[in-house]
């Protein structure tokens, strides 16, 4: 038994740039961090010519052709594995949260092939694996996702994404000092909004007006990605603050691609705790549902108003290790 672990993710600036439709004409940049809420991937070898496959659902074929799950069967058929292969995948958190779980996914999956086909002396670098994902999500299943959530789940850590207009993505650890990542590690505070969503209707309203060169689409990605570079900058230099006041102008601009991003329940729920100590948040990922996340210098009170109107808080710390075998 092979058991691969791949972190989830949160987005702290210039995320949406990093869809083809936009970084294929004006290159993209994401920092992204990565979180300790894993997809895990077990793998066995079955005693059966067949597929056994484990997850919300229950597979039990013979081809590859008759799975159901679209990235098993993407990834099982771009390896050439199996049959007699079990798999099973097992989440800290479900999916439709806005923690980049399908990315997750993906890289757990493609890791736990590699060793199953004893890959062991073939080094498969982070960033391989990346493209190996995104390859999978992006032009086989056609999915109108990014690059970030595969590259961070491969990569962990606090991590920048600049990526050209070929899409050959640059990935380098954020220059934060020690104490600036345990200070941002204990400002951050995340809660369950109560909605799930899928990603996929956002991000394709999203790539579809980008693909149209819709002028107010085009300016909002625009200044997103610079105020992703603005962030990554005010973390380097330490000045969380001014880190949690970009945030807030971040999700306002967010916000304005789609009138689907948010809700009247969770606008309240975030102008609430701006009220009540929080600098600024977002939701995490494409929007419309999943995590709020808020940088506080007054973590107790917000925490005390958030869980008094009924919000689920999130612990969590960051990983910096990435997308690995465990066993």
């Amino acid at each position: 038994m092979i058991i691969s672990r791949s972190p989830m993710r949160i987005s702290l600036g210039g995320g949406g740039t990093d869809l083809p439709s936009y970084y294929k004409h004006y290159g993209g940049f994401v920092l992204a961090a990565a979180i300790d809420k894993y997809m895990y991937l077990t793998v066995n070898q079955a005693w059966n010519d067949e597929y056994f496959l484990k997850y919300s659902k229950f597979e039990r074929v013979k081809t590859v052709d008759e799975i159901q799950h679209p990235i098993f069967k993407a990834a099982l058929s771009s390896m050439n594995v199996g049959p007699n292969i079990e798999l099973v995948s097992l989440a800290d958190i479900p999916a439709g949260t806005g923690l980049g779980s399908s990315g997750s996914f993906t890289t757990a999956l493609l890791k736990v092939l590699h060793v199953y086909k004893k890959n062991k002396n073939v080094l498969v670098t982070p960033h391989e694996l990346a493209e190996q994902a995104c390859n999978i999500e992006i032009n086989i299943l056609k999915e109108p996702v990014g690059k970030q959530d595969q590259y961070i789940a491969s990569y962990g850590g606090i991590t920048c994404f600049e990526i050209d207009t070929t899409g050959f993505v640059k990935a380098y650890p954020a220059q934060l000092s020690p104490q600036t990542v345990y200070s941002l590690e204990d400002n951050l505070i995340m809660f369950f909004t109560g909605y799930s969503r899928s990603a996929s209707e956002l991000l394709k309203e999203q790539d579809q007006k980008t693909k149209k060169e819709d002028p107010q689409m085009l300016e909002n990605l625009h200044y997103v990605k610079e105020l992703g570079v603005r962030i990554k900058t005010a973390l380097e230099a330490g000045q969380l603050e001014t880190f949690g006041e970009l945030m807030h102008e971040h999700w306002l601009y967010k916000k304005k691609r789609s009138k689907n991003m948010s809700n009247s329940a969770i606008d309240e729920h975030y102008e609430l705790a701006r009220k009540n100590g929080a600098i600024g948040g977002k939701l995490v990922g494409a929007g419309g549902g999943g995590f709020l996340l808020f940088y506080t210098e007054n973590k107790r009170r917000l925490r005390e108003k958030m869980a008094g109107v009924g919000l689920q808080e999130l612990r969590f710390h960051f990983d910096f290790e990435g997308t690995r075998i465990v066993v």
